[in-house]
């Protein structure tokens, strides 16, 4: 009879191949500054928090203006069917059908011009607050390394 397939690779026992204790003898962990480094991470997630709570405000102000410009349109728009129903013929009809359909684009233009407004001054808001603590994070960890080198 023949012994069932084993796989060699499974069967060895990986402490006899390598020796750590040779390998890591000579290496020492450096001292480190825990807490400073606790602080720096500490930062880090305030301005994460500022940041998003920046960014909910905004959201929500979008949100709140959206909904002013809904009410404000549709009280245009019940105006503005009063007023070309009111006319007597359908020439002014077409007119001014014309005239308030020119007014709501213009309206609904500058409507999204201001959100997008809103929204890039966010953005760049959040690149620089995020790029101001990224550098002040990075200071912060070259003067934790220097401190360890010198101890």
């Amino acid at each position: 009879m023949s012994k069932p397939f084993t796989n060699p690779f499974f069967e060895a026992d990986m402490s006899k191949l390598f020796d750590f204790s040779k390998i890591s003898g000579d290496m020492k962990m450096p001292q480190f500054d825990m807490e400073a480094f606790t602080a720096l991470q500490r930062k880090n997630m305030e301005t994460y928090t500022a940041l998003n709570q920046s960014i909910m405000e905004t959201v929500q102000g979008i949100w709140q203006r959206q909904g002013e410009m809904a009410r404000q349109m549709m009280e245009e728009t019940t105006q503005s069917f009063q007023a070309v129903m009111s006319c007597p013929t359908p020439q002014e009809k077409l007119a001014k059908q014309a005239e308030a359909s020119k007014a709501t684009m213009e309206k609904c233009l500058a409507n999204m011009r201001d959100i997008a407004e809103t929204v890039s001054k966010c953005n760049t808001q959040a690149i620089e607050t995020v790029s101001t603590r990224m550098n002040e994070g990075m200071n912060e960890l070259r003067g934790i390394i220097s401190t360890n080198k010198a101890a």
